[in-house]
């Protein structure tokens, strides 16, 4: 199925993939984050990474609408970005009706999340910010203990993991790569959602923050208290009992993350 763009009246435009909805993209504002996971990965970082307007080495895997490139571009320029994204007519068709703003550094490299990972430098990246869907779902190689020990390499020493993942409510997904980061040397782990997702109420997306250092959880709340999207912070103490007993998975019982019970299942604010 051939990408479509479908403008709103705010201005903005929804990206479709095998009809599924990939990005919402504002190019006359790109601070403007309507999906509420795409927000709250833009409020992680700006909490937890180095103050505006450092420029901040970014590695993202999945491109689609490019979307927190743009925003990370308006919010820190010049800063260097790393795209991964394998699927090239997506890409061609995003810069041809979308358009970078001048003087970014975004690359985009027409690769796989993994393969593109395991090519990139150790301690090249700030931050690894990590949105990649097929169908609707993460693919199963991007949760393993095996990818995010290659993500903990290619971090610096007080790098970020910033990862969208769609769950169920049950969210044994979310525990299951989270124990992953903990086994690959990532185990500062903090999980934002909103409310209802994160005492188990529906299938929705959770951002998994990650890092092999220590960072200010009071920040990250105090941020998520400002946050318009009604968001949540569970950190330290209370991941505990989610992730007791959790075993990562690895490249021999890869999942991919749960299938979504409607297409378009995220909710734009």
């Amino acid at each position: 199925m051939p990408v479509t763009f479908v403008r709103d009246e705010r201005g903005g435009v929804l990206v479709y993939r095998d009809g599924h909805q990939q990005s919402y993209v504002d190019v006359a504002d790109p601070t403007n984050l309507a999906f509420e996971y795409v927000a709250q990965m833009g409020l992680a970082l700006d909490a937890l990474a180095p103050a505006t307007p450092q420029p901040l080495a970014v590695t993202h895997v999945g491109g689609a609408g490019l979307t927190l490139a743009r925003y990370v571009a308006h919010t820190r320029p010049g800063s260097p970005q790393i795209v991964l994204e394998p699927d090239e007519s997506t890409t061609a068709a995003v810069r041809r009706e979308l358009p970078l703003p001048r003087g970014h550094r975004i690359r985009v490299r027409a690769v796989d999340g993994a393969t593109g990972v395991r090519a990139l430098a150790s301690a090249s990246a700030e931050a690894v910010l990590l949105d990649a869907y097929a169908a609707g779902r993460v693919p199963p190689e991007l949760g393993t203990v095996e990818f995010l020990t290659e993500v903990a390499r290619v971090l610096d020493r007080c790098g970020l993991l910033v990862a969208n993942l769609a769950d169920a409510p049950d969210r044994r997904y979310l525990v299951r790569v989270a124990a992953g980061c903990v086994a690959a040397g990532l185990p500062n782990l903090a999980v934002l959602a909103t409310h209802d997702i994160l005492k188990g109420r529906r299938f929705g997306n959770s951002v998994l923050v990650a890092s092999p250092t220590a960072y200010d959880v009071g920040a990250l709340r105090r941020a998520a208290a400002r946050c318009p999207i009604p968001t949540g912070v569970r950190a330290e103490r209370e991941l505990a009992s989610w992730l007791r007993s959790a075993r990562p998975f690895t490249a021999a019982d890869a999942e991919p993350s749960p299938q979504p019970p409607i297409p378009s299942a995220w909710r734009a604010t």
